[in-house]
């Protein structure tokens, strides 16, 4: 309950500061939580990141601003913090598939963003296994490569896929898939498709990195990908976690370990495929 207290706080506080400058940082200290915890909730939970939210929210509301009144359109651009012409048009016709001035010129349709209403439901009770257990540091070669958030979703499969298509997977098969962010500001992450490293040479476009020391909570994960490993990571960050009373995330790694995919009839897609998330925590307080 405290989780979707925080969620319908910092929805109300982008509401009521939504024309001052503002920022997942900001909300996220304004509702006293973690900026890469709250992101990652945040975006689990309703489906796009805090900044999009805000952008989405600005480009509807300047829509309607547009049709419904005759103030000057950078002027209203400005109230929202657009201070370039150029990028508010493009933001705006991206947003609602047509030019700023066309609003005014022809009887067009503009597309709506209602603000987030967080409806309680009782939700939970579900069996969830996890173990608790020390690694020590590990390295791993990698084919690496840094996304920003946004798009990410779609990104990193992308990713894997040019990997076996360019041969890469001769090099490195895919035993994890490690996302780091060390800064936790939520702003971009490094993605490696990695193997456990032994020493041998390292080939052009591909890296050594040596993941730290944790105490780490293990999920495991059987099921078709991608479905089963995301349904298990959506349920960790919007209610595990959440619901932890001695331990919090405690660094910006996340590790995915997949099985050998030849083991198993359908490969990746097979029901039994099995795979694990890693969660590096620590102790409260």
């Amino acid at each position: 309950m405290e989780w979707m207290k925080a969620i319908g706080d910092s929805v109300q506080y982008i509401e009521e500061h939504i024309t001052e400058e503002i920022s997942a940082e900001s909300v996220a200290e304004y509702v006293n939580v973690s900026p890469f915890y709250f992101q990652k909730g945040f975006a689990m939970i309703c489906g796009f990141t805090v900044s999009e939210y805000i952008r989405n929210r600005r480009l509807a509301l300047v829509g309607n601003e547009i049709a419904a009144s005759d103030e000057k359109i950078i002027d209203i651009a400005l109230k929202y913090g657009y201070d370039s012409p150029d990028s508010f048009t493009k933001a705006f016709t991206r947003f609602h598939g047509i030019t700023p001035s066309a609003v005014r010129k022809d009887c067009v349709m503009l597309k709506s963003f209602a603000p987030l209403k967080i409806k309680i439901s009782l939700e939970g009770g579900y069996l969830m296994d996890y173990k608790i257990e020390k690694k020590e540091a590990f390295t791993v070669i990698a084919n690496a490569k840094t996304f920003g958030y946004e798009g990410a979703k779609e990104l990193v499969p992308q990713f894997w896929q040019e990997h076996f298509n360019a041969g890469k997977g001769k090099t490195v098969c895919g035993t994890f898939g490690i996302n780091i962010d060390e800064s936790m500001k939520q702003e971009s992450f490094e993605y490696l498709i990695a193997d456990p490293y032994k020493g041998q040479e390292v080939p052009e476009g591909f890296i050594t990195k040596t993941i730290p020391a944790f105490e780490w909570a293990v999920f495991p994960c059987a099921g078709p990908m991608p479905d089963a490993l995301q349904d298990v990571n959506t349920k960790i960050y919007t209610e595990w976690l959440p619901a932890l009373r001695d331990y919090e995330f405690a660094a910006g790694y996340c590790v995915e370990y997949y099985d050998d995919p030849t083991k198993y009839e359908k490969g990746t897609l097979d029901e039994k495929y099995y795979t694990e998330i890693w969660i590096p925590i620590r102790k409260k307080g």
